[in-house]
């Protein structure tokens, strides 16, 4: 038997706006580490602070603790001014994240049907005036991941 529910079909659809894929100015809201046997990691609640259109909207995503992929949180770290002596003696303290600011670029991707963000890059924060003006570029984050 079929049974008609008026509304359903909304339901379907996510009703949060989409942040588009791009550079974003952002803020730490919260971070928690998740233990997976294969694949341990961070998940990262950020907020948009710029663009201004934007503002306030949330971006979560993963950072994983594995062996190969232990660069990119670092990276992370220090691009977002991560205290450095807990940094040299490999500690990260989740009561320490909240409020760093940094610049990301995300990218979105489909996973067994799940829509993921990427973290794909960092930057400090004082380099957002730099590549918000410049067109958005892979190479943009990449090269300030060689320089730091």
């Amino acid at each position: 038997m079929n049974r008609k529910v008026p509304g359903l079909a909304e339901t379907a659809h996510d009703s949060r706006p989409k942040i588009p894929d791009g550079i974003y100015l952002v803020r730490v809201d919260g971070a928690q580490f998740r233990w997976h046997a294969r694949k341990p990691f961070y998940v990262l609640r950020l907020s948009v602070i710029e663009p201004r259109t934007l503002a306030g909207q949330p971006i979560v995503g993963r950072l994983y603790c594995t062996q190969r992929a232990m660069w990119k949180l670092g990276w992370f770290l220090r691009d977002f001014l991560y205290d450095p002596e807990l940094l040299a003696h490999e500690q990260v303290d989740e009561k320490a994240l909240p409020g760093l600011r940094g610049v990301v670029k995300i990218s979105h991707s489909v996973v067994n049907g799940i829509s993921l963000i990427n973290l794909d890059g960092f930057a400090p924060a004082s380099q957002w005036e730099e590549l918000s003006a410049a067109p958005a570029s892979s190479a943009s984050l990449s090269n300030n991941a060689e320089a730091s």
